[in-house]
């Protein structure tokens, strides 16, 4: 694994010589904002997109365009910290723009928890990630891995331009499927690209904990003719129990995510099957796959399903998951795909064992 750099982007920053501006407003600019203020950082203005600008303020700031913000300190004399996130082509192209003209950097920073992932972080844990990164299955995922890391460390998005894959490559690795279990099924979206790529698919468990996204869930199931979709209104965890869940109504709804909160239910995928098996398990539950994956370990070790699971909501998910999976089935193989996002969300790592290729 080929690591480039000796600093992480924090330690840059506290000692480069120009001034920091800040692209966009928000939860992930209040991230951003309170490691700055941990490192002292002085972030000296907020932008917006031309066309975009409101006449609102952020944090006592008014917010001006990306023109203004140019013209008023020179783009060669300005560091930009891209403070919200996009999978969208016009979007991406928009960052790579402001990337071409301005020294411009994404920080990474966790959907969930508070760890940070810089130097510190990675070579307390650089043991693990080498561990991981030889148990990739191929060069495309060394690839990828590889250069989430160095992006990780650097906020340079550049890193992960290339590393991307496509919807096709990710399904050619997911042998036949006919019973699946969708973790985080949000409105039926992911059951409707399975349903694309696995016509012959009979039978999906979908989890969905959040009462808006779940309604839509259940207004698809109802609909839904080709596949049997059982809807069930819960996280999934690792046992029977109630947890405390934002009420955000949105894909990142979750347990781990801050605001409005309501109690909901939380079940174990093992307790649902209650001793049936599935040939597919998607994980995407916003920093509980740790605990969604121990509730599916009884499935795991006995029926060896085809895993793909987001490994992008917390810094440690990239060594921890995978490792974690390795000890509940070491038959598997793994293999590491990120589909285009920045910052490096939408990482997933798909388990299969090599009967199933």
């Amino acid at each position: 694994m080929k690591i480039y750099h000796s600093e992480d982007l924090w330690t840059y920053l506290q000692k480069a010589n120009k001034t920091v501006v800040m692209y966009g407003m928000g939860n992930g600019a209040d991230k951003i904002l309170n490691i700055c203020d941990r490192y002292g950082i002085e972030v000296a203005d907020f932008f917006a997109s031309d066309g975009f600008v409101r006449g609102h303020s952020f944090h006592g700031k008014t917010v001006i365009s990306y023109s203004d913000v140019k013209a008023k300190y020179g783009a060669e004399n300005i560091i930009v910290l891209l403070s919200f996130a996009s999978s969208l082509p016009d979007v991406l192209a928009l960052f790579d723009k402001v990337d071409s003209e301005c020294e411009m950097y994404a920080p990474d920073v966790p959907v969930c928890g508070s760890t940070l992932f810089n130097m510190e972080f990675f070579n307390a844990h650089k043991s693990e990630f080498e561990q991981v990164y030889g148990m990739l299955a191929d060069e495309e995922s060394k690839f990828i891995f590889e250069s989430v890391v160095n992006y990780k460390l650097s906020g340079k998005i550049s890193y992960l331009r290339d590393a991307v894959s496509s919807r096709d490559g990710v399904w050619s690795l997911l042998g036949e499927i006919s019973a699946a279990a969708d973790l985080g099924a949000y409105n039926g979206d992911t059951v409707r690209e399975l349903k694309k790529y696995r016509p012959e698919a009979k039978k999906v468990i979908a989890f969905e904990p959040d009462r808006r996204n779940f309604k839509k869930l259940s207004d698809y199931a109802l609909a839904e003719t080709d596949i049997k979709v059982e809807a069930i209104n819960a996280a999934a965890w690792n046992c029977e129990t109630t947890l405390t869940f934002a009420d955000s109504g949105s894909r990142n709804s979750g347990a781990f995510a801050k605001g409005k909160t309501v109690e909901v239910s939380a079940l174990s995928l093992d307790s649902v099957l209650d001793g049936e098996g599935v040939d597919y398990i998607k994980y995407d539950v916003e920093g509980a796959e740790k605990e969604a994956l121990e509730g599916s370990r009884k499935a795991i070790e006995k029926y060896s399903p085809a895993l793909l699971v987001s490994v992008y909501h917390r810094s440690e998910d990239m060594f921890a998951l995978p490792l974690q999976i390795k000890d509940m089935n070491p038959d598997y193989k793994f293999y590491l795909r990120r589909y285009p996002y920045v910052p490096a969300w939408d990482l997933n790592l798909i388990c299969v064992e090599e009967r199933q290729l």
